[in-house]
């Protein structure tokens, strides 16, 4: 069975690449075949952090995303991996609907998973919400708080849509906070998380001894919170 993960959650600045890079880094320290698909025209992560995995895949024809499922069942045993930009679900939605891809999914033994990426404002929420009503149910769902963009979830939890998804089968996993000068220190590097971790040189990497102990720590955490969900 292939899998076919959507890093998505509609709304800029939640991390939605962070996720997909972390996914990236994870099928390669575990050696599991993979293919990205970067979606952003203007700062593609995947196509940056992890080049030589990735190709871009702009949402600007309906069949933009048609070569996800050949890449998926072309090869059952890599997974596809697709970051998408902020404001793309309504044209993912489309594909999704008007070829029946998860019809076509089900039949060919697909697994489509959505990664809704939140932060802790009442945006991600709502968006939450639309995402439910469209696909809850139909797709494989994994909520993701992302407390480096907030660690207080209060208006998640009061507003019935985590119980909602979680009702309706899906994973809620959390991204820790790692210090945002040691994740901008990676960044400015675009260097992949196994650089940042093993480049001993601190005037290639800016990172010290400590801060690349503290990203081994988040990464091998953020590991930890993926067993939840079946990649």
């Amino acid at each position: 069975m292939s899998f076919i993960h959507f890093i998505g959650g509609e709304k800029g600045g939640v991390g939605k690449s962070l996720v997909a890079r972390v996914l990236a880094q994870h099928f390669i320290d575990e050696g599991i075949p993979f293919v990205g698909f970067d979606t952003d025209k203007s700062h593609g992560a995947l196509l940056r952090f992890y080049a030589d995995f990735a190709a871009p895949a702009v949402l600007d024809q309906p069949d933009s995303l048609d070569p996800l499922i050949e890449h998926a069942l072309d090869d059952p045993e890599r997974r596809v991996l697709v970051d998408l930009a902020a404001q793309t679900q309504q044209s993912l939605g489309q594909w999704l609907d008007d070829t029946d891809v998860i019809g076509l999914a089900e039949e060919h033994g697909l697994t489509l998973t959505w990664w809704h990426v939140m932060d802790a404002g009442r945006d991600s929420v709502d968006l939450l919400r639309q995402w439910l009503d469209q696909f809850g149910g139909r797709l494989k769902l994994v909520v993701v708080l992302n407390e480096i963009r907030g660690d207080r979830f209060e208006i998640l939890d009061s507003s019935g849509e985590r119980a909602r998804a979680e009702a309706l089968g899906a994973s809620v996993i959390t991204l820790r906070r790692l210090p945002d000068t040691t994740m901008q220190k990676v960044d400015r590097q675009s260097a992949s998380f196994w650089a940042a971790i093993n480049h001993h040189d601190r005037g290639a990497t800016g990172l010290g001894l400590l801060e690349r102990q503290r990203v081994k720590v988040w990464l091998h955490r953020t590991y930890g919170e993926l067993v939840k969900v079946a990649l």
